[in-house]
């Protein structure tokens, strides 16, 4: 009887102590990057701004945080032909960049610690579908925080393994309120 009461008692510790109120697991602690934080805060839509800084209706991203925090989703161009993804995520407390092209290549960019704070610029460092020394390809990236409703983005296309003046540019976008 009393060995009965003491397994008995220790299955109810046993099946008390390991379970849980619900059936989510864990989430481990998440590396911070400062440029991460920045672009989470990037959330929602992006549209054009007029030659004085105005918002036009021209929707040029939408950014979404995904993934329980560990990847920021942009889509460029969202319903258009031209439309592309971007994601964002850290590996191993770097901030990298794949960048879905039209052109159907995956450049990956780095962001470069050498930036000025209100920026962060991505470096190529690979990718998927593309000869760099050859292929037309996004190949660096640099985005300026100019507060939190404005932001300015400057991106170079390589052509033939070198900057190419007929692709990307610059653009200034406005939070669409």
């Amino acid at each position: 009887m009393m060995r009965r009461m003491l397994t008995s008692g220790l299955m109810l510790i046993a099946l008390t102590t390991g379970s849980r109120s619900d059936d989510t697991p864990a989430k481990p602690t998440a590396p911070t990057h400062e440029g991460f934080e920045k672009m989470k805060k990037l959330a929602g839509t992006w549209v054009e701004a007029d030659k004085d800084g105005k918002p036009t209706d021209k929707v040029f991203s939408v950014v979404r945080v995904i993934a329980g925090g560990s990847a920021v989703h942009e889509t460029a161009f969202p319903g258009q032909p031209q439309e592309m993804v971007s994601v964002y995520h850290l590996d191993k407390g770097d901030l990298l960049m794949t960048h879905y092209c039209v052109l159907g290549n995956q450049p990956r960019m780095k962001a470069e610690a050498t930036a000025a704070k209100n920026q962060i610029r991505f470096a190529f460092a690979g990718g998927t579908n593309l000869d760099p020394a050859k292929d037309t390809h996004m190949h660096e990236a640099t985005l300026t925080f100019v507060d939190d409703d404005h932001i300015e983005i400057a991106g170079v296309a390589w052509v033939g393994g070198k900057p190419s003046e007929n692709h990307c540019g610059q653009m200034k976008l406005v939070r669409k309120k």
